[in-house]
């Protein structure tokens, strides 16, 4: 696959930014940290411990959409993190770029929270752990979605992934 357009997905403090940027710079692609996309209510809400509705993503998901959109269209290399927690999230993210890859980083709720509860300098608190987990729908398999599991080493992750995209077509 040339200059691949991928969304590294999953809940808060599966490691999406750490994953997305080495992968980008492996790749030589664009990086975009979809956090930095939430409008500044979306931050506000989850700052406050509110976790946000359908209809809060709305604007942020459009924002992401629009870039992978125009990544495709130039055919440019693109990595973005998103949490696309919903299939319908991820189909809005198709919908302008059809090839669209993803890749699915999960763990268990311990680890997880265990991850959120040392980071600093980020607004999402770990109490909003369990109403990502509930939103989750993971990616079905006509998704063709890379599955893996946090526990892994995140340079494992990125040369597997890099791997993955970098094969020739067949």
């Amino acid at each position: 696959m040339n200059a691949p357009r991928i969304v590294v997905m999953g809940v808060s403090g599966c490691g999406k930014s750490t994953i997305g940027r080495a992968l980008a710079e492996r790749l030589g692609a664009d990086y975009v940290e979809g956090d930095e996309l939430h409008p500044p209510a979306n931050v506000q809400r989850m700052a406050a411990g509110i976790a946000l509705t359908d209809e809060d993503r709305e604007g942020w998901l459009a924002a992401i959409a629009a870039r992978l959109a125009d990544a495709h269209a130039q055919q440019r290399g693109l990595v973005v993190t998103c949490s696309a927690l919903k299939r319908r999230y991820r189909d809005q993210l198709r919908a302008g770029c059809p090839d669209l890859r993803l890749v699915y980083l999960h763990g268990d709720a311990q680890l997880l929270t265990q991850r959120l509860e040392s980071r600093t300098g980020h607004y999402m608190p770990a109490s909003l752990l369990p109403s990502q987990l509930q939103a989750l729908e993971p990616p079905q398999s006509d998704e063709h979605a890379l599955r893996f599991d946090i526990h892994s080493p995140a340079a494992e992750i990125v040369e597997q992934t890099a791997a993955a995209f970098t094969m020739p077509a067949p």
